[in-house]
């Protein structure tokens, strides 16, 4: 069993032609639970901040305004994704195997990733195959 998991959550873009990424966040786990509960927390933040409320008091009238319908919906996937059941036992399935586990979704300009993988997996310089979740 693995028993500590290192958590990423990073968004990458193109800027002067090159893809670049930004780190929105990391976290050692120490528990398998912790690294689920951290990754859908991070998960929720980024879906309300690309999508908050519109009726949110810090927004001034008309600051918000809807896009169009065939915009990938980043929130929704991982708002979705927060709350399969199935795809976290995967997740979780996958990680407690010393697997890591990467979730990522993209609109037209920014792809999303949360990462994880076990401690000791990296300690044991990783030799498993990489598992890629579809979050559609």
């Amino acid at each position: 069993m693995h028993d500590e998991f290192l958590c990423h959550v990073t968004a990458y873009g193109v800027c002067g032609g090159r893809r670049i990424g930004v780190p929105l966040g990391t976290y050692r786990a120490p528990t398998l639970a912790l690294a689920l509960w951290w990754l859908r927390d991070r998960a929720s933040w980024i879906a309300e901040r690309l999508d908050p409320r519109p009726d949110a008091e810090h927004f001034p009238p008309s600051a918000l305004v809807p896009v169009a319908d065939n915009v990938p919906d980043v929130p929704a996937v991982l708002r979705a994704w927060c709350g399969d059941v199935s795809r976290q036992e995967l997740v979780a399935d996958e990680l407690a195997a010393g697997r890591m586990v990467r979730i990522a979704v993209s609109d037209e300009t920014t792809e999303y990733e949360l990462l994880a993988e076990s401690v000791d997996a990296l300690r044991m310089q990783r030799t498993l195959p990489i598992l890629v979740v579809p979050v559609a």
